[in-house]
């Protein structure tokens, strides 16, 4: 059965986005690419919700046309040719190779993860990210805490009646600014 994967980057006091929902203070270099990179290759299938979705389809399709930073000029090209599925009840359609499902949650994902191929890529937000973790349908969860305090946003996972028991499976420095924190379910 393939796997979901969530990928996301966080501020040390726990906010996926600044207070406007900025999103220009993670501390990037290239190690943290390079882990991202590998994390690229375990996985056939890029899976966003809705405003992760907005915000990577704004950037990534021209991105090594504008960008000078060879990640981005390398990553854009493997992002545009790779499958994504955007979950969302509002949104009707997407372009770049992304196809929107709706609809009962559990049923949808657990399908896609009885699809054969390689594993399922979740990268930020929160309500699908929190939504799926209450499913029990993440496998993995990588989080990269950034060296910023943001004081307030959104926060990784909103609060909630029932504890997640996470067990630590890795965790590493990238580039003297990150740590990543990998968790399986417990």
């Amino acid at each position: 059965m393939r796997k979901i994967i969530f990928w996301v980057h966080v501020s040390a006091d726990g906010y996926i986005c600044g207070p406007n929902g900025e999103f220009d203070w993670p501390a990037i270099g290239p190690e943290l690419f390079a882990y991202s990179e590998a994390l690229t290759e375990r996985v056939d299938t890029f899976i966003y919700g809705r405003v992760v979705w907005e915000m990577m389809a704004s950037y990534w399709p021209t991105a090594d046309e504008t960008s000078t930073d060879s990640h981005d000029v390398n990553y854009a090209p493997v992002w545009r040719s790779t499958p994504k599925i955007v979950f969302s009840n509002t949104l009707e359609k997407a372009d770049w190779d992304a196809r929107v499902i709706g609809g009962d949650l559990a049923e949808q994902v657990g399908e896609l993860k009885r699809e054969p191929g390689k594993d399922l890529l979740l990268t930020g937000g929160a309500e699908l990210p929190a939504a799926l973790t209450d499913l029990g349908l993440i496998d993995e969860y990588h989080v990269v805490v950034h060296p910023v305090v943001l004081g307030g946003g959104k926060p990784l996972f909103p609060a909630r009646d029932e504890r997640v028991n996470l067990r630590l499976v890795d965790s590493r420095t990238f580039d003297a600014k990150t740590v990543l924190l990998h968790y399986q379910r417990a």
